[in-house]
């Protein structure tokens, strides 16, 4: 690559602006976005994101701002990075300020419900004439903007938005993977968040680790059969956006979703756990989305039916624990069909 790329990323939020200032750093022209024009203007002038990412500086290539035609236009990547219930909306209104054959990135978790649509397929819909891929992986963005060493996965089915955004995004302490199976990648990502606050329940409820080592691999194995009657590559789920994402987000109390799940655990009730928080939980808003989708296509998945009937359903949790340890106990791992 002989020149420096403009790159903007819509949401200004942790992992957006960890994303963001990755590519600042690496020489090329980046811009933020943020709604809220008294938000940007601060990120602006004091050169870090207050709000999100207090204390970490932010490079001096990177622009913060409020206004969506100032950082789009002429852009050669956009980075979508906002809640999946507001995912559409910022597809709408960034399409007209889009390039021809521009790249359209999704970094974001979560499922549009009615449809059970992925965001790359909601790019699919609003979008014409542009390049769409996923960017994916165990990626807590504190820790990416402390330069901890970082792997994540692009996917897409175009080689060469590939090989521009491994080029445009990597660094010294990011490592940027490929995926040709950017349906499966976003897969697990959506998934991968129910057994996070799964295993934030079981930590406050005093489980050991024998406890959450089951639930971590019978997570995988929920995660690879939906993925697989959904025509995901079950392979795609022993990856890092899969199991390295898994095991980083149901392991660690960076995580939103397990902290929601450590605070149901402790006596308090779904609302009060989702306050507490202050951030969106993608996994509670996947829930009810995903178990409708798992009853419509017949697909085994007991831990998310555990878990919804505990917090949509007020189930009692020790009873709900005490039917999933006396229910069908399937086979370890199935070669022919995946986990």
């Amino acid at each position: 690559m002989t020149r420096a790329l403009k790159v903007a990323v819509l949401g200004g939020g942790s992992f957006g602006t960890a994303i963001a200032n990755i590519v600042a750093t690496n020489g090329h022209h980046s811009w933020l976005w943020m709604r809220d024009e008294q938000r940007a203007a601060a990120c602006q002038q004091q050169r870090e994101n207050p709000e999100y990412l207090p204390g970490y500086p932010l490079h001096d290539n990177l622009q913060a701002s409020a206004s969506l035609a100032d950082c789009t236009e002429e852009a050669d990547i956009v980075v979508i990075s906002v809640p999946s219930k507001s995912f559409r909306e910022v597809t709408r209104i960034v399409a007209p300020h889009l390039q021809s054959n521009a790249m359209v990135i999704s970094t974001t978790k979560g499922v549009e419900a009615g449809g059970f649509l992925m965001m790359s397929q909601v790019l699919a819909q609003e979008l014409s004439d542009v390049r769409i891929g996923v960017l994916s992986g165990p990626n807590f963005a504190k820790e990416i903007i402390q330069n901890q060493y970082t792997g994540t996965v692009i996917a897409s089915e175009h080689e060469a938005l590939i090989a521009c955004v491994r080029e445009v995004f990597s660094s010294g302490t990011f490592r940027v993977y490929s995926s040709a199976d950017p349906y499966g990648v976003e897969l697990a990502g959506v998934l991968k968040n129910i057994y996070a606050i799964i295993t934030g329940l079981a930590n406050a409820l005093g489980c050991g680790h024998n406890t959450i080592a089951m639930l971590l691999t019978r997570g995988l194995a929920e995660m690879s059969r939906m993925g697989r009657k959904l025509g995901a590559q079950p392979s795609t789920f022993l990856g890092l956006a899969g199991m390295g994402d898994l095991i980083l987000t149901c392991t660690s109390d960076l995580s939103r979703n397990y902290r929601v799940g450590f605070a149901v655990g402790s006596g308090k009730s779904l609302e009060q756990a989702v306050e507490e928080i202050g951030q969106v939980a993608e996994g509670v808003n996947t829930l009810k989305i995903v178990k409708e989708k798992a009853d419509e296509l017949e697909v085994y998945m007991p831990l998310v039916s555990g878990l919804y009937a505990i917090l949509m359903q007020g189930q009692n949790v020790l009873d709900v624990v005490q039917g999933l340890m006396t229910g069908e106990m399937s086979s370890d791992v199935d070669l022919q069909g995946g986990i």
